[in-house]
């Protein structure tokens, strides 16, 4: 079986995000780490303050796009990055501790500003090794 990573896949002018993992749940979670990565350096940014978060969908797919734009709009409103993840899901819904700090420009040389995740190549499957892939664009 695949150990949990991540990956980003490019697209055009904009970044696919790719997370493996042994659960959904750590699929979800490495998500969110390529989600960050396309911003800065994982290792610059430190697990100072958890924030919760939720989020609901008819499907797992349309529940990766929204738990990307949660953190999307979190990073956005908070001036925030996170590094630090743990997806707990129910049926549809998600929910989430994440950790991360403040963003310091200077020190997180943010590549781009994500503004948000799409449907395209959006996919959230079971491997034939029995682990799981979520991924979807993000448009920078």
């Amino acid at each position: 079986m695949a150990t949990d990573h991540w990956e980003h896949f490019p697209h055009e002018a904009d970044m696919g995000v790719r997370g493996m993992g042994t659960t959904l749940e750590q699929a979800f979670e490495q998500a969110a780490l390529a989600l960050t990565a396309v911003v800065t350096d994982l290792t610059d940014v430190a697990p100072r303050k958890m924030i919760q978060l939720s989020c609901e969908a008819p499907d797992v797919e349309l529940l990766l796009v929204d738990w990307l734009n949660a953190l999307i709009f979190e990073m956005a409103t908070r001036r925030m990055l996170f590094n630090r993840f743990e997806v707990r899901l129910e049926g549809q819904h998600l929910s989430a501790n994440v950790w991360g700090e403040a963003l310091d420009v200077a020190r997180h040389h943010p590549a781009v500003e994500v503004k948000g995740a799409t449907y395209t190549a959006l996919k959230v499957a079971r491997q034939a090794d029995g682990s799981w892939l979520a991924q979807c664009v993000v448009d920078v």
